[in-house]
């Protein structure tokens, strides 16, 4: 059955629309984080799996960071764990330590490589222990409290802030032409094994590896103004004008700092996107529209 020349022109027309964009990426690192409703619903996992290698086999070089927060806490659940979080943020003990790596390293990170490899690409699943990818020190979180005159320091546990990045063993990767995935956990100057947030690895690995474009897979549309609508084609300044009259706030604020870090730092774009859409990653890459909530490194 061939088709009709409506769909034909329409075909044709996406395929001259993403040219220029794979002309303009190829042989660049593009750091994907991937979380939210796209890693537990299986048709959108396998959308993303697709996008990935279609971005690989064009010349580009994704690097995909992983989260894993819902699967961690189904585990836990399981085990009959219990759970507390301060400031958003899961207090991990030693024994949840031990899930967390489990999930993240294990079951998690495992999933998303048999998923690029079904679909015709060549991946290779690694945590920051891999090599010393990813050293990281402690996390300290004060809580306010209006009992307190002083903050008070909260011991969270095995949570870390990431100190450095060694890039060794992705570009051995890269340049065996494999699609790294990465968990989000470092490794402590003793040993220690911490638990990190994958926006902000996914930022940190965006900045030390000069890649093109960081993207930030969520469950929202993208970053809203106070009447609801999407923000688009921002820049620094304007972000940095939207936190301090409070549009930006919440939960969104770390993501948003995350992605404005990178760009402050030479990663020349960062985009918040809605990971619920089949190949968000790939209508934001190679289309004109694209999705979501762009921002740039441009100063005003």
């Amino acid at each position: 059955m061939s088709l009709d020349r409506e769909a034909a022109l329409n075909i044709a027309q996406v395929l001259t629309e993403a040219l220029p964009y794979i002309q303009r990426f190829t042989g660049k690192t593009i750091v994907v984080k991937f979380g939210g409703n796209a890693m537990v619903d299986p048709l959108l996992h396998e959308s993303f799996a697709r996008d990935v290698v279609l971005m690989k086999l064009v010349g580009m070089n994704p690097v995909v960071v992983h989260g894993g927060g819902p699967q961690i806490g189904a585990l836990l659940e399981k085990l009959n764990i219990q759970t507390e979080f301060v400031n958003g943020m899961r207090v991990t003990d030693a024994q949840t330590m031990d899930v967390v790596e489990m999930v993240l390293g294990g079951s998690v990170n495992k999933g998303i490589v048999a998923s690029i490899n079904r679909n015709g690409g060549k991946a290779i699943g690694v945590t920051g222990k891999d090599g010393q990818l990813i050293r990281a020190h402690k996390l300290k979180v004060s809580r306010y409290s209006p009992e307190l005159d002083a903050p008070e320091i909260v011991d969270i546990g095995h949570v870390g802030e990431v100190d450095q990045i060694d890039t060794e063993v992705l570009d051995v990767i890269l340049g065996s032409h494999f699609i790294p995935v990465i968990a989000p956990i470092g490794v402590g100057k003793d040993g220690s094994t911490y638990n990190i947030n994958a926006d902000l690895v996914a930022g940190k690995l965006a900045q030390v590896m000069r890649a093109e474009k960081l993207m930030l897979l969520t469950n929202v549309a993208g970053l809203l103004d106070k009447n609801g609508e999407i923000l688009t084609g921002l820049s620094t300044g304007q972000v940095d004008a939207l936190i301090a009259d409070g549009t930006i706030s919440g939960g969104m604020l770390p993501k948003i700092d995350c992605a404005l870090d990178a760009v402050k730092s030479g990663v020349a774009s960062a985009h918040i996107i809605d990971g619920r859409v089949p190949h968000a990653v790939l209508l934001e890459t190679f289309t004109d529209e694209g999705m979501g909530t762009l921002i740039t490194n441009k100063r005003s």
